[in-house]
């Protein structure tokens, strides 16, 4: 399955939050990865999903910038 990822948010304790797009399935959804202390198994979340647990981390608000930034530059003329 071909993919595309994108990072969004890496924290001190090694934990990675991902935007990924599945070009086979046309998916696209959040990805962690938990440290390797943490067991570093990997976890697909729906966007939706994602925004409305726990939104207030830093990996929330990237995600949020980065749509912004899809608004903002339709929006230009």
């Amino acid at each position: 399955m071909t993919q595309k990822a994108r990072e969004l948010y890496r924290s001190a304790n090694g934990d990675r939050w991902s935007l990924v797009h599945e070009y086979d399935s046309g998916r696209v959804f959040v990805r962690h990865e938990p440290n390797l202390s943490s067991g570093g198994r990997p976890s697909d979340i729906s966007i939706g999903d994602f925004l409305v647990r726990d939104g207030k981390g830093p990996e929330h608000t990237e995600l949020l910038r980065l749509i912004g930034t899809l608004v903002e530059t339709s929006v230009e003329k």
